[in-house]
């Protein structure tokens, strides 16, 4: 990445990863320079050793020498450059909030709930241990913030690996179990989705496993799929008055809007 591919919005101070990025991209291309300046000098110091041309021999020698103490010095600033504290700027949430402003400027749609990123298909999580983040469980190291604002930008491009009829299945099992739990309700009443991601999440660990933000993902590709179960059945997310009364879910749509749900029903 060029250093003047940087976003106005973090270049103006390197307290932001971004801006602290672009001045040691900045002190790495000097470094190069100074490198490449060594590489050609040492090229005319074999060259003259080739040729025995004495006199340019003592002179490229004398000039590699000081070529490379300017390599040395090159390489010292660059290191002394980077005293960015990313673990701090990644757990304080200021990564975030720049990774969020850097995809505003692209025009890639992001949302953080619950210590998530969201963007359409992805879930994102911030790993400030390793200084990396998660993307729909998978390490990703490249994280400056316009490189992972573009990454997560073509992605949403992409249609989602998502099967939509196993999901159905299981989504239609739980369902079922469900019923009975209250009197009067029959096949084709509302049931609440927290009520069916607690069923699918019964086995301990099985919440972190399987995240509500991930089942709320999974609803809408499956809302969107317009599939029906494999005995013709139908499915439907009603708002109803739970809308008003809490217990929802949310995700983003392919639109980058968030999209609110509820509960689930099945009716032939």
């Amino acid at each position: 990445m060029e250093a003047n591919a940087v976003t106005s919005w973090t270049d103006t101070t390197t307290e932001s990863l971004e801006g602290a990025l672009a001045h040691t991209e900045r002190d790495a291309e000097l470094a190069l320079r100074a490198e490449s300046a060594v590489h050609r000098e040492l090229k005319r110091v074999r060259n003259s050793a080739v040729q025995g041309a004495l006199k340019d021999l003592r002179k490229s020698l004398a000039e590699a020498e000081q070529l490379a103490d300017a390599l040395r010095e090159s390489v010292r600033v660059l290191r002394a450059g980077w005293t960015f504290d990313e673990r701090t700027h990644l757990e304080s949430g200021a990564y975030t909030t720049e990774l969020l402003g850097v995809a505003r400027e692209q025009g890639v749609k992001l949302f953080e709930q619950d210590e998530r990123i969201l963007s359409y298909p992805s879930l994102v999580r911030l790993l400030p241990g390793e200084a990396a983040v998660e993307i729909d469980r998978k390490r990703e190291k490249r994280i400056r913030p316009s490189v992972l604002a573009e990454l997560l930008g073509a992605r949403q491009q992409k249609p989602p690996r998502f099967k939509p009829e196993p999901f159905l299945e299981a989504l239609l099992r739980a369902y079922r179990l469900a019923l009975p739990e209250k009197k009067g309700r029959a096949m084709g009443s509302t049931v609440s989705l927290l009520e069916i991601y607690q069923i699918l999440t019964l086995f301990p660990g099985s919440a972190r496993d399987y995240t509500k933000q991930e089942f709320a993902r999974d609803i809408y590709l499956v809302d969107q799929s317009g599939v029906r179960t494999r005995e013709g059945l139908r499915v439907s997310f009603p708002a109803a008055t739970g809308t008003k009364s809490g217990g929802t879910l949310s995700t983003v749509t392919r639109e980058g809007e968030l999209k609110v749900y509820y509960g689930v029903a099945f009716r032939p």
